[in-house]
Parts: C-alpha cells; sequence; structure tokens
C-alpha cells in the first residue's frame, strides 16, 4: 500500500481510466500522469541542487495546475500553491517567504509579476513556445527523490483572515491519509466524478477534492467556482463528489431554485463553515447528502459530525481535542445553558481549541519561527479557534480569537450570534464582529446580505430577535448594515478584521442603529458604493 503520493501517483501511471476532463477534453491517467513526469523531468533538470527545490505555482484551477500538483509528487520536489488573489508586494512576500527558484504561471496570471523584483526566481509561462519546447524535450524521470511519508508535499498560505498569510508545511502523510479517509467514507471509485472549483492553492481543495479523487482513481473536474453555473457544470460532467469551503453552498442557494434542482448527479458535498440552514437546505434542494466537519489548513486540530450532532455543533473532535484557557492553561468547564438554550457560563467554558497531544499532521510554518511558537506552546498546538463543549462532548464554535467582544462587562462570542441570525429566512450570509464603544469596550455590530429575492425592514428584525429565547439583549447587535457583500478570501473565508476596520458608518449598504438600552431600529444612513 502505499505511503506517499509518490508511490500512490506512481500506481496510477498504468492506467486507463479517465484522470481530468476539462471543457470538452479528456486526459487519462496514464496520459496525465506521462505528462507530469515530462514536467517533473524538465523542473527539476532547470533547478539549483543547491538551494531548496520549491517550485511556485501562479495557476488557477485548470489542467496545468493538476500536472503541476502530479509533478511534484513524482519529482519529490515541494509545490508552493501561490495564492492568485495577493497582490504587489504580499505575493512578493509569499514566494521569498517560500524560497521559490521556479515559479509556473500561465497566460491569465503573468501580469500580476509585473514590476516585482524576482531576482534568483526562474518564472515559466505555460502558454509560451518556451514551455512546450521545455517540456517536450525532456528526458525520462530517471532521478527520483524517493521521499519520506513526513516530507513537505506542498507549502500552502493560510488564507490570512488574522494576519500575513503564513506558509503551512503540508507532508505527503497529511494528504494522503486525508484522501484515504474521504475515499473510503464516502466510498468513491474510478466510475465517481469530482467537482474541484475551490482554489487548488488552498489545503481544503488539496486535502478533500484532489487528494481522494487520486485514491480513488476518479476523474477530476477542476473549475473556477460559479453559483450560477454549478449545476449546469454537475450535469455537464456527471458530478457525484465535491469539496467546498466557507460560504459557497450559500452563494449557490442565493440562485433561483427550480423544480427539477435534484435531478443531477450529485451523492455528496464534503467541506467545512456551512451553517446548519445551508447543509438542510442544499441537501434537500439537490438530493444529495452534505457532511460538514472543521480543520484549518494546519489540519492539527480534527472535528467531524457524526449522525446526532446538535444544530449548531461542528460535532466531535479526533483523540487529544480540547478547549483551554490560554492564561491558566486549563480545560476550560463544561458549558451550561438555561432552559432557552442560552450558553449562561461563556467566561468560564468558551476557550482555545487545541490538541493536547501536540502538533498532529502540522509540519510547521516555513520561514517563521515566531509563528511556530505561537502555536505550538505548553506542548500543545494552540489553533486560534474559540469554542465551547457540553456535557455530551458536542464542541461549538465561537469564532476567532480576535472574535471575543466585551458589551457592558459581558464577554460575547460572535458565532453563536452569527448562527442565531442565520435563522432568518431573508438571510443568505452574516458577520458578527465588533465596533468600539463610544466610552469603554465594544459594541455589537452585524453585517446581513439578503437572499437574492428577499428584503427586511428594522420591525422584521427587532420581532425575530425578539422571538430568539437563547439571545442575550447585550448580543442584540447595535449597528446592522444591509450590505451588498462581504469581504472574502479566495477561499470564501469573511475578512472581518476589514469589516471591523471599517467601522459603522463605512463600507455598502443600509445601516440601521439601534438605541444604547432600547429595542427598536432605526434607519441612519445609506451608504454608497
Amino acid at each position: 500500500m502505499a505511503e506517499t503520493i509518490q508511490q500512490l501517483l506512481r500506481e496510477r501511471a498504468g492506467d486507463d481510466g479517465v484522470a481530468v476532463r476539462y471543457g470538452d477534453r479528456s486526459w487519462t491517467w496514464r496520459e496525465h500522469l506521462a505528462e507530469a513526469s515530462a514536467v517533473a523531468s524538465a523542473l527539476l533538470g532547470l533547478a539549483d541542487p543547491d538551494r531548496p527545490v520549491h517550485v511556485g505555482t501562479l495557476l488557477g484551477n485548470t489542467p496545468d495546475m493538476l500536472v503541476m500538483m502530479a509533478a511534484g509528487g513524482l519529482g519529490g520536489f515541494t509545490l508552493c500553491g501561490i495564492n492568485t488573489t495577493r497582490r504587489g508586494d504580499g505575493l512578493l512576500q509569499d514566494l521569498r517567504r517560500a524560497e521559490c527558484q521556479i515559479l509556473v504561471t500561465d497566460a491569465e496570471h503573468r501580469a500580476l509579476l509585473d514590476g516585482l523584483d524576482l531576482a534568483g526566481v526562474r518564472v515559466l509561462d505555460t502558454s509560451t513556445q518556451e514551455w512546450t519546447a521545455l517540456v517536450g524535450g525532456a528526458g525520462p524521470l530517471g532521478r527520483y527523490r524517493e521521499v519520506d511519508a513526513t516530507d513537505t508535499f506542498m507549502m500552502i498560505f493560510t488564507s490570512g483572515t488574522s494576519g500575513d498569510p503564513k506558509a503551512v508545511q503540508v507532508n505527503h502523510l497529511m494528504v494522503l491519509f486525508s484522501g484515504l479517509n474521504l475515499q473510503g467514507r464516502f466510498e468513491l471509485g474510478p466510475e465517481d466524478v469530482c467537482y474541484v472549483a475551490m482554489p487548488l492553492f488552498h489545503s481544503n481543495a488539496v486535502v478533500a477534492g484532489w487528494s481522494p479523487a487520486v485514491c480513488a482513481g476518479a476523474t477530476i473536474v477542476p473549475a473556477r467556482f460559479s453559483a450560477s453555473g454549478f449545476l449546469a457544470d454537475v450535469r455537464r460532467y456527471g458530478v457525484t463528489y465535491l469539496n467546498y469551503v466557507g460560504k459557497p453552498l450559500a452563494y449557490v442557494l442565493a440562485t433561483p431554485g427550480r423544480p427539477d434542482d435534484a435531478d443531477n448527479t450529485l451523492r455528496v458535498a464534503f467541506g467545512n463553515e456551512a451553517s446548519d440552514r445551508d447543509i438542510d437546505e442544499f441537501s434537500r434542494r439537490f438530493g444529495c447528502a452534505v457532511w460538514d466537519g472543521f480543520g484549518s489548513t494546519e489540519l492539527a486540530v480534527i472535528i467531524t459530525r457524526e449522525p446526532g450532532t446538535p444544530p449548531g455543533s461542528i460535532g466531535k473532535g479526533f483523540d487529544g481535542v480540547a478547549i483551554y484557557d490560554a492564561e491558566t492553561v486549563t480545560e476550560c468547564a463544561v458549558a451550561e445553558f438555561d432552559a432557552d438554550g442560552k450558553l449562561v457560563n461563556a467566561d468560564a467554558a468558551v476557550g482555545e481549541l487545541v490538541n493536547t497531544t501536540g502538533g498532529g499532521y502540522f509540519g510547521g510554518y516555513y520561514n517563521d519561527q515566531s509563528a511556530n511558537d505561537e502555536r505550538m506552546r505548553h506542548g500543545m498546538y494552540w489553533s486560534g479557534d474559540l469554542a465551547y463543549r457540553d456535557a455530551d462532548g458536542w464542541i461549538y464554535l465561537a469564532g476567532r480569537t480576535a472574535d471575543w467582544m466585551r458589551v457592558d462587562g459581558e464577554n460575547l462570542a460572535a458565532a453563536p450570534i452569527e448562527r442565531v441570525l442565520q435563522r432568518l429566512p431573508a438571510v443568505n450570509r452574516v458577520a458578527v464582529y465588533a465596533v468600539p464603544d463610544e466610552r469603554v469596550g465594544d459594541q455589537v455590530m452585524a453585517a446581513l446580505v439578503l437572499q437574492d429575492d428577499a428584503s427586511l425592514d428594522p420591525a422584521e428584525l427587532e420581532e425575530f430577535l425578539a422571538a430568539q429565547p437563547d439571545l442575550s439583549a447585550k448580543a442584540w447587535p447595535r449597528y446592522v448594515r444591509i450590505a451588498p457583500d462581504l469581504p472574502s478570501t479566495a477561499t470564501n473565508k469573511v475578512l472581518k478584521r476589514e469589516l471591523a476596520a471599517e467601522g459603522p458608518t463605512a463600507g455598502t449598504g443600509v445601516l440601521w442603529v439601534r438605541e444604547a438600552r432600547g429595542t427598536a431600529y432605526v434607519p441612519a444612513i445609506t451608504i454608497p458604493a
């Protein structure tokens, strides 16, 4: 049995099943891996062996990116997935952080490099004759570097929602373990078609989209996510499995429904960060199973939903997952709820998700010792995510560590308020965050994006909030913005720090304000686009 991605890909090299479909073209595994082998040979022939053999990719979800991933696996060099939404100094900083000596891009993304000091980086464009000649003239991949399971397969940058992106060293074992686990869990085989529309420079697409497809010998359909084009793609390619991260289910559900939406081939959608409502509605509307879990790019804390997971919970953690107080380094108290389901001991129960056994599959951040030290403290991995756990062991997210709010002397977490607001049928997406109080502490602010055909007025919001027994009076948002959209990363994670930096009166949309001790919202301002 394969122990590395390198070994697994070699096993696929003689497979005549379809590996990739893109537009009207298709490639068998034999053809796909022959091309990847030639690319690996060409790149290794160019690389300086006295420097780390790190090859960056500035590519979208295309066959070229799939070829580069397979080339890195076969050739044993480290692939560095560069975020295609980064610009200028940020993009250059990522290339330097990862110590890329070669960067592979294409015609679509080449202009992003204009004006950057790329001294020491060989740039190759897959749309040029230079690339065609280089790969066409490559000899056999004869000098494999045999990798170990703990060697880095890819460097994948964190999404940057809470600071500058960090380069996570994702090893062969992590990718292979995840792929085999998902392949077995969802019974994926060569007849399956895996739709990969999340960015392939991010861990979700690699470990939850690409890897299970490779493990199964299934067909991979790389795509650029489109809410309006989603169902057409599923039907066109006969998609049976897809992965997601962030809010794609909500985006799709915002499109007008049709009576025949469930007439499609999709069996399973697997990902993380979908709301309970979106999971249920997506499953119903498209006639498939939706499984939502929790895992960061580092994959050091893994939590999965099980049958019977209560509403609002993200499931139960793998061995070692616990919730700790960062100051006392002790486990937090079990969450207590009143008769209405309201959390009554947030100060004692909410803490940081940790892995008490260490870093798990986390191989560390490359070239960033201070970030490694921050993550690994007291022999444990500290995720930066807030959560609480009930008496039966079910875990509930409370947001990031930056999502704590101090309102009128009481600590509040953003995620439970967001879960309440998601119950509003008119709401498609929501973000709750802190803005400064006029005197001391914080006030709660919520940005709401409505369903495409929905409307909401202040009186309807007041009536809804008053009817939620598990929402404390202090958790009522002081400011509500009805926004056209929310700023987000390429992996569909909301950038709350941008919202918080705007404050109540910047951004776009319509602002409602509630009196400090009241319950009535008053339209205050229309913020122009």
